[in-house]
């Protein structure tokens, strides 16, 4: 434990700020989720719509440094796949 005030609060920051960032990586992963859960059941509009929602969720975490750029791109990139894929099989 922190014998600095200024330490216990860091403590105090930091755990809030880590229940923030898990929550915002835990909703990327649901949607993200769902948008899987769209492709394998061949749905090309509720595809399109996931793909949308989980993109904007990763820009944004990715503009807050909740994840990499590099990583939100590269998942952003596979999905998009996925979705062109799907879409070329209809």
């Amino acid at each position: 434990m922190p014998n600095i005030k200024s330490a216990e609060k860091r403590v105090k920051v930091i755990e809030k700020k880590t229940a923030e960032n898990k929550a915002i990586k835990s909703r990327i992963s649901t949607y993200a989720k769902k948008f899987k859960l769209a492709v394998s059941n061949k749905d090309v509009a509720l595809a399109e719509n996931a793909y949308k929602d989980v993109v904007s969720l990763m820009d944004a975490a990715a503009k807050d440094n909740v994840i990499h750029t590099n990583s939100a791109n590269r998942k952003k990139a596979h999905y998009a796949k996925m979705l062109d894929d799907l879409k070329k099989s209809k």
